[in-house]
């Protein structure tokens, strides 16, 4: 098992572009992989991206089944998603509270598309094509953001609706995402 360090916001590296992956059969790759499901699991996180981990290329991985911090979120395929393109299926917003590994203890409502479609590619270098909504969407637009550099507190609206987590939700034991 390798649990990697996750980086914190200020972090430069987290707002560095990643570059996409050009080689689906490297051991680096392969390794990355690894890693990053190590690290999510032991964290109990619903995502992670590359960047997160310190390294810049176009990988994230996400999944959410019977997570004891996202009790009443649906399920959510465990995937490895990697040189992603999200196209958004309409106009429809929708405002939720996301945490993050990289801004730990804090929680920040946050809009993003209700609807839309990711494409990219699995660890074989084979295509992946879903269209999602709900809890799915939000958690796949969630990490693919940190590979453009973009951490969520970048789009919360309202910063009156930032905090740290046991300040909002007072007695709930909430964790980052």
């Amino acid at each position: 098992m390798a649990i990697r360090d996750v980086l914190k916001m200020g972090d430069p590296r987290l707002l560095e572009p990643a570059r996409p992956v050009a080689d689906f059969a490297s051991l680096e790759l392969t390794q990355l992989i690894v890693d990053m499901h190590d690290t999510m699991r032991a964290l109990d996180g619903a995502g992670l991206a590359a960047p997160q981990i310190g390294v810049g290329l176009q990988v994230v991985i996400f999944g959410v089944s019977a997570n004891p911090r996202y009790p009443a979120a649906e399920d959510v395929p465990y995937t490895v998603l990697i040189n992603p393109l999200l196209t958004p299926l309409s106009d429809a917003m929708e405002a939720g509270w996301e945490g993050c590994l990289s801004v730990p203890g804090m929680r920040g409502l946050v809009p993003r598309h209700s609807d839309l479609r990711y494409q990219g590619f699995d660890p074989a270098g084979q295509p992946v094509d879903r269209s999602v909504s709900g809890f799915h969407a939000r958690v796949v637009q969630h990490e693919v953001d940190h590979l453009h550099g973009i951490l969520y507190p970048m789009r919360i609206l309202d910063l009156r609706d930032f905090g740290f987590t046991d300040t909002l939700f007072p007695g709930q034991n909430l964790q980052d995402d």
